[in-house]
This record gives structure tokens, C-alpha cells and sequence, in this order.
């Protein structure tokens, strides 16, 4: 049995920006059906990595009077661009309603202070299960199913899901990855003893002392609330290092006017290769490893075979790219898997 929160708290209704995949959306005209809130940001790597269960949740059981709906509440502010949300949508795949929370009212009216929150709606509107992060899949559908026969159906319902990842095994224990980094001076944790000048630039200088889990800049950054800029003339060079520890690593970037920017990308002193790369990386005729930035969104740049630790090097060419945020992903510790 799954337990149910109680029914006490009311959905407040879903006024938002702009819809996608459908015309604006009413809780209470939705009364009998079973609704899935999806908190979530296009470029938060726990929100993407959520996704294809909600796809499949939505496609499975829709027939049976369930909808997924999803609320895109931006990090950060190229977030607030419709086109950019809508081009997002179109990749993902993502073919369910989706509105936009530019001015963050829906994710303060319910209370949601992390992505991706989950919440299920009931068939009178009462929240009625909620999640936050990764993660409890098999709980949450199990939430659905025993919402739907609440709701009157009497069926038979399909077969859970199959975790689609290692680390989505029930019980699975998993390493502790490099936490995430912010950029910024608002939030942004940086090595360097220059620190943040908010709205300001600095020339770092890069002395090649590092501690895991920190940011350090060699160059010429300009710091915004929620970003660095590399701001240095034309022939001039920026590079950022960090050590971390995790299986994947993944960048939010940007770069001004849609100016095409290729970054360098090393590991350990040395150029990233197939075994190794991200999704995100491109190799030239040299067999550097690069990323090219186009527009903002997420980049998945490293992909190792197994949880470890690594020096990362990034080479900034162009005064036009900014960082928002590093991210790292965990793998399961293989001694303690479950065979049973």
C-alpha cells in the first residue's frame, strides 16, 4: 500500500504565462481526473533525468483519465524566453501541456522549493502525494494507480515501470558526487582569493592550487547575480578548473546574440575522447575535444566509465560566453548492488 497524503490542501489553480501542447488548463474543470504536476526547468540535468518517466506515465495512462502537466519555473532568467522553453519542449519530446512560471507564482503557491517537485492531484483537486528530486518512481506510480481506482476505475492497470537506470533501483545506494556549482555573485562559490565583484570585472589569476569542489578562473570574468562572463579583449584567453568526483559532468552556458562559441574541454591535462566524452562534445581534425555553444541550455560533457575523481579544464576563446552552473551526476556503488 502506498500512503496518501490527507485530503486537506487544495490545488491552487494553474494561471501562468504562456501554454504549450494545449490552451490554459483549470484544476477545478479537470474535477475527476487525476493530475501529475511536474515542477521543472529545461536546463536542470534531475529534471531531464525525471522526464522519460513522466512521458511514459502520461502515455500510459491517459486512456484511464490521467494527465501530466508540466510547470517550467526558470532558474534562470533565459529561462523566461518562451522560444527557448518551446524549443525545449519540442527535443524532449514532450507532449503534454506545459505553462510557463516566469514570475515564479505557480512554485509559490505550492509551496515547491526545489526542481523537479511532483505533485498528484486528485479527482476533487486535493493534493495528494508529492515528491522532490530524483528518485521514489516506483512509489509514484504505484500513487497514480491507487488515485485512479479511488477515482472509480476498476481495470486492469499496466505493469510498473522498469527503472530505466541503475540508479533508479529501489534501495540502490550510490556514491556522493561533487555537489552542484553556482556561478554568480548571489550564489557562486569560486576558489579564487579574488572572490566576486558583483557587476564588476576581475583578472584571476589561476595559482594551480585547486580544492575538490571549487571553481577556479584564470583570466578577465565579469560577475553578474547569476552568471560569469568571460570579459577579456579579443586575442586574450579565459579557462576555469575544478576537481570533482562523479560519473558525468554537465555546464548551463550561454553565449551573446547567438555568436557560435567553441570551448575547449580537457581532463586531466589531456583532450576527452570517445570512451569518456559527453553527448555535448565534438572533436576537430586534431582530436581536441570541444563543446559548441549556441545558445543557453545545458551541455553534457563528460561521461566517464566509472565514478571518479578528475581534474576539469575548460578554454574560453570568446569575451561573449557566460556560466551559470556545474552539475554531477552519481553512479551506483557496485559492492552493494542487490542481486536478489
Amino acid at each position: 500500500m502506498i500512503s496518501l497524503e490527507p485530503r486537506h490542501i487544495y490545488a491552487p489553480e494553474l494561471y501562468g504565462d504562456f501554454w504549450f501542447n494545449s490552451g490554459p488548463i483549470s484544476i477545478h474543470a479537470m474535477k475527476g481526473s487525476i493530475i501529475l504536476l511536474d515542477f521543472w526547468d529545461y536546463s536542470c540535468i534531475n529534471c531531464l533525468r525525471t522526464l522519460p518517466y513522466v512521458k511514459e506515465w502520461n502515455r500510459r495512462y491517459k486512456e484511464f483519465g490521467f494527465m501530466a502537466i508540466g510547470v517550467h519555473t526558470p532558474e534562470f532568467k533565459f529561462g523566461r524566453n518562451p522560444e527557448n522553453v518551446e524549443l525545449a519542449i519540442k527535443q524532449t519530446g514532450m507532449d503534454y501541456p506545459v505553462v510557463t512560471d516566469n514570475d515564479s507564482l505557480l512554485w509559490t503557491s505550492y509551496a515547491t522549493r526545489s526542481w523537479p517537485t511532483k505533485y498528484l492531484i486528485d479527482k476533487d483537486g486535493y493534493i495528494r502525494y508529492s515528491h522532490q528530486g530524483e528518485g521514489e518512481y516506483e512509489q509514484l506510480e504505484r500513487a497514480i494507480q491507487t488515485l485512479l481506482i479511488e477515482a472509480g476505475f476498476h481495470g486492469e492497470l499496466p505493469e510498473l515501470m522498469e527503472p530505466i537506470r541503475d540508479t533508479d533501483q529501489p534501495g540502490v545506494v550510490c556514491f556522493r558526487p561533487t555537489g552542484e556549482i553556482h556561478l554568480g555573485y548571489l550564489r557562486g562559490t569560486i576558489g579564487n582569493t579574488e572572490g566576486f565583484s558583483p557587476e564588476a570585472t576581475i583578472d584571476y589569476q589561476d595559482q594551480g592550487v585547486y580544492l575538490p569542489g571549487r571553481l577556479y578562473l584564470q583570466g578577465k570574468w565579469f560577475s553578474e547575480k547569476e552568471l560569469i562572463r568571460f570579459d577579456g579583449e579579443a586575442a586574450d584567453q579565459g579557462s576555469l578548473t575544478l576537481i570533482y568526483e562523479a560519473l558525468e559532468v554537465n555546464v548551463v552556458m550561454d553565449t551573446a546574440e547567438r555568436h557560435l562559441t567553441n570551448v575547449l574541454v580537457l581532463q586531466d591535462g589531456h583532450p576527452l575522447t570517445l570512451e569518456n566524452s559527453g553527448t555535448d562534445i565534438l572533436f576537430d581534425e586534431q582530436g581536441n575535444s570541444y563543446i559548441r555553444v549556441e545558445r543557453p541550455r545545458m551541455f553534457n560533457i563528460v561521461r566517464n566509465k566509472e565514478f571518479s575523481e578528475h581534474n576539469l579544464n575548460l578554454i574560453i576563446p570568446s569575451h561573449v560566453l557566460s556560466l551559470y552552473s556545474f552539475s554531477f551526476v552519481t553512479a551506483p556503488i557496485a559492492s552493494l548492488i542487490s542481486r536478489n
